[in-house]
């Protein structure tokens, strides 16, 4: 099931955003802005719990995806994909005609996500994260 994460979310989402970023994680209240803040922030969630989330700001007709994390035991179960959909679905049901994200290009996973699901290199801010890694800039109409 994918619902609005809450307060309630904050300890796992925290988790889950070290677990996926690392030295680029957003800190304990950076997560809790997303939460209480003006974003969509969506979670997927099962019979273990919380296994991922998205969170999307929009600025319509815009809209960026600016976070989208899966628990470490959850990859490779089409968490992302699911949390993706569903945040494209979101973002388009407030009136966006584009979902922007960036991702490091050294996360291959991640850059494979989003090319399955349609979206283009749009550019790079060169040596963007901590780790050195470039971001690569990417585009989906929703439309």
């Amino acid at each position: 099931m994918i619902r609005a994460a809450g307060l309630r979310d904050l300890d796992t989402l925290e988790s889950i955003e070290n677990a996926s970023f690392g030295l680029d994680a957003w800190s304990a209240a950076q997560v809790r802005d997303e939460l209480v803040g003006d974003r969509i922030v969506l979670v997927l969630v099962d019979e273990f719990g919380v296994r991922g989330y998205a969170s999307v700001r929009l600025f319509a007709p815009d809209s960026e995806l600016m976070r989208i994390a899966v628990g470490l035991g959850s990859r490779r179960e089409g968490v992302g994909s699911r949390l993706l959909q569903a945040a494209e679905d979101a973002a388009r049901g407030k009136g966006a005609d584009r979902l922007l994200l960036e991702v490091a290009d050294d996360n291959a996973a991640a850059l494979a996500l989003y090319r399955r699901a349609g979206y283009r290199e749009a550019g790079r801010r060169r040596s963007y994260y901590r780790s050195g890694a470039d971001a690569v800039l990417m585009e989906r109409p929703l439309g």
